[in-house]
């Protein structure tokens, strides 16, 4: 059908439907208002609906004008601002893409920062688990969960991936439990909360257990609480759940504000990290790489 209808026609049609009125379209568009009125007409009998009914110089939408409205207003909206980029003098939009973990317990607090020193720059999130999302060429930078290797980007190492028991004071306080000396049997006994493995290389509490230097002899308790996501487990810690297992880098905030303590003296390195990756085979825009020395020199 848009073969047979003038792009134009749509302008039109949305010009009306906001100011409810022909006249007023025709001028915000440079066309008279008979023109106004051709083209409407023109749309409503292509389309075989009526869009407005007009009662004198009132005009209302009718129930399909309105769908229709909805529509073409989203439409022209969304193309306006895929257009924004290439407009005279616009600053670049810098796309970074993370994961959900690594998004709201870091990146997130790191990117304000980066606003607030650097205006007139425009940063794009894109948040996914999905790799394929993550990796994709079409982002100026990613953080990816590696071992530091990858064929399409250059990866430098954020943070290492190192993990702790931890769990908040108020938790502790209820269960009269002085967190500094607890070993991991006491740990194993204690409401542990944990998450799903959705990548074969994290590590949940059943791996952690048989990781550290001196596993528990009891057999840890199942965990009372299992999330779909780290950052839901990590909260669940925060409000006094139980014990969640915290990655570090991920939860220096946390540890340094005193929302989460580490438990025991027990930890394991898994060998991967977080690293920050830049494309191999594309220059990077300055404004890209003036946020990617801000994230590297991030503490």
């Amino acid at each position: 059908m848009l073969d047979k209808i003038p792009l134009e026609a749509f302008r039109v049609f949305d010009a009306s439907a906001r100011f409810m009125n022909f006249s007023r379209a025709g001028r915000e568009l440079h066309i008279t208002q008979a023109a106004v009125s051709r083209r409407i007409k023109g749309l409503e009998d292509q389309l075989g609906a009526r869009l407005f009914t007009r009662r004198g110089r009132n005009l209302a939408l009718t129930s399909e004008g309105e769908r229709l409205f909805q529509r073409v207003r989203a439409t022209l909206e969304y193309l306006e601002e895929s257009l924004e980029p290439f407009r005279a003098g616009a600053s670049q939009i810098i796309s970074i893409a993370a994961s959900g973990s690594v998004s709201h317990l870091w990146l997130g607090r790191k990117l304000k920062d980066f606003a607030k020193q650097s205006s007139g720059m425009s940063v794009r999130l894109l948040t996914t688990d999905a790799p394929a999302e993550l990796a994709a060429e079409t982002n100026d930078l990613v953080i990816l969960y590696s071992t530091g290797e990858h064929p399409r980007w250059h990866l430098s190492l954020l943070m290492k991936e190192v993990l702790v028991p931890v769990a908040s004071p108020t938790y502790l306080a209820h269960k009269g439990i002085p967190f500094a000396s607890l070993d991991v049997d006491e740990i194993a006994g204690l409401d542990l909360i944990d998450y799903e493995r959705f990548n074969a290389n994290w590590i949940s509490y059943r791996q952690w257990f048989a990781r550290i230097a001196t596993p528990p002899k009891r057999k840890p308790a199942a965990p009372r609480l299992s999330f779909s996501t780290y950052v839901m487990a990590v909260e669940a810690a925060v409000d006094g759940e139980g014990v969640a297992l915290g990655s570090l880098g991920l939860i220096s905030e946390h540890i340094a504000s005193g929302s989460l303590v580490v438990l025991g003296d027990q930890q394991v390195e898994t060998g991967y990290g977080y690293y920050l990756g830049f494309p191999r085979y594309r220059t990077l825009q300055p404004q890209a790489l003036q946020l990617y020395q801000h994230l590297l020199g991030s503490d």
